[in-house]
């Protein structure tokens, strides 16, 4: 079964370069980036086909609103034509601050909008005219060029609701701080539904799922590590949503009860050994294969392993390769 990784620069693009290259040579299946408030996702995959020779890139993922499905289809079709057939387009709808305050667009209906962005996208990639649309209306046509017209678009989902759309439309779905549990009781259960629902097989959906891994000699150094990491996601909606339907409830009742009274340690602290324990491997080597292992039996077709800051990320790379 096939591993991946998430690698981003971070604050140094070399570095990443040298942790692509190292995951290729590894035999990892694919190596995502993330698009955050740095380097531009889709300009990082170039460099990363340009240092490897045979990993799948893919973003991991790109807000819809951070750019048109044009420039959006033609960005992800050089990539792919440079990288030789070697792109993974992953799109998310990101979170309303986000959106609002970085694209000056708005999140009114989610399932709808990403519908029609990837609708419009997968319609360029087949040389189709775009079908008609109330939040992304093109004409656009690939003229004197055809890029590969079955180039995989995956779709982050996290609700329900989301998790049908991915199975009807794409070729697979992104997955991020969902736990073992939440992906065996939900995620998979929904996506085959929808799949049968819509006259699909599951062969060849593929369901990457984020496995933050940290290995470390000081176990407790990385929990609190991953613990100041998971502050902005446990202040997000549709995170929220999916870690209270994981039985997390109480964490985040914790949590805000420590953000009420403006004390960030304390509401970290409501993040339980507990939670970190199922969502994330933190320690020596063993901890590290039992997380990817866990995801990998509760049916994430591709566990991706992704480095918690302060731990020995390349030694994770090496420690996981054992199961490839």
């Amino acid at each position: 079964m096939p591993i991946g990784c998430f690698v981003s620069p971070g604050r140094s693009l070399e570095r990443g370069l040298q942790r692509v290259k190292r995951a290729d040579s590894l035999g990892f299946d694919a190596a995502y980036t993330t698009h955050i408030a740095g380097r531009d996702s889709l300009s990082v995959l170039m460099a990363f086909a340009a240092a490897s020779e045979r990993i799948k890139l893919g973003t991991g993922v790109l807000p819809i609103f951070s750019r048109t499905p044009v420039a959006t289809a033609q960005a992800a079709a050089t990539i792919d034509e440079y990288s030789g057939g070697r792109m993974v387009l992953g799109l998310g709808v990101s979170h309303q601050v986000t959106v609002e305050n970085w694209f000056g667009a708005e999140i009114t209906k989610p399932v709808s909008q990403m519908r029609d962005y990837a609708g419009a996208v997968r319609a360029m990639f087949r040389g189709e005219d775009p079908p008609q649309s109330e939040f992304f209306p093109t004409r656009f046509r690939f003229m004197g060029y055809e890029p590969r017209p079955d180039l995989p678009i995956y779709i982050a989902a996290l609700s329900p609701n989301m998790l049908r759309l991915a199975a009807r439309i794409g070729d697979g779905v992104m997955l991020w701080l969902c736990s073992p549990a939440y992906i065996r009781d939900v995620v998979v259960p929904e996506i085959s539904a929808a799949r049968e629902g819509a006259g699909l097989s599951m062969e060849g959906f593929d369901v990457v799922a984020a496995v933050p891994v940290g290995l470390t000699g000081d176990a407790e150094a990385g929990r609190a590590s991953q613990r100041q990491e998971l502050i902005t996601y446990m202040s997000l909606p549709f995170y929220r949503a999916m870690l209270e339907r994981s039985g997390f409830g109480s964490e985040i009742a914790a949590f805000d009860e420590g953000m009420a009274a403006g004390d960030v340690e304390r509401a970290k602290a409501g993040i339980s050994d507990e939670m970190l324990a199922e969502i994330a491997g933190i320690g020596d080597e063993d901890e590290v294969r039992a997380a990817v292992e866990r995801y990998r039996d509760a049916g994430a077709s591709s566990p991706c392993v992704g480095g918690i800051p302060g731990t020995d990320f390349e030694g994770s790379l090496e420690a996981v390769s054992k199961l490839l």
